[in-house]
């Protein structure tokens, strides 16, 4: 598949009715991810409502938190949430909080572009450092995220116990 061409690729902010419909999307897949990860229904259910209450108070993005519909030709391709750590106003510690790029579009480079992109927002705004978390079961992001200087902070492990 042909890599595209970074021009190509642009980051729209997202209305707030634009916001609003992304939400329950963004959040199914979160769970869902959680889920996948080995969270119980419940502790995902509960990971989901505890990032929407602190995310989007009335379904409304916190101030200087930034959301993106990732365009390819002006076409639909994905988003990319970024912001401050945790909320925090004036942090200099920035967070990819979520990234996707929709699978008709994936192995094109589109996320390698977003991430580049994503570290001169962080820049603008002041951020020293640009932080984010990768589920160990997507591979493909961790490879990206290490050929684009992201180092391991932490490793969370989990193991099923049988006969438990």
């Amino acid at each position: 598949m042909t890599k595209v061409d970074p021009a190509d690729v642009e980051l729209v902010p997202k209305s707030v009715d634009e916001v609003a419909r992304w939400l329950a999307i963004a959040m199914r897949e979160y769970e869902e991810a959680r889920l996948e990860a080995g969270d119980s229904a419940e502790a995902a259910d509960a990971a989901r409502i505890q990032s929407e209450q602190q995310f989007f108070p009335d379904g409304r993005l916190v101030d200087e938190h930034l959301l993106f519909t990732v365009a390819l030709r002006g076409e639909e391709a994905g988003w990319l949430w970024i912001g401050p750590w945790r909320g925090g106003s004036g942090s200099e510690d920035w967070w990819i909080y979520d990234l996707r790029v929709l699978d008709g579009f994936q192995r094109r480079g589109i996320a390698r572009v977003v991430m580049q992109r994503a570290d001169a927002i962080a820049r603008e705004h002041g951020a020293k450092s640009l932080g984010l978390n990768a589920f160990a079961t997507n591979v493909a992001a961790i490879t990206l995220y290490e050929s684009l200087g992201y180092l391991t902070a932490s490793v969370h492990m989990r193991k099923e116990l049988s006969g438990a």
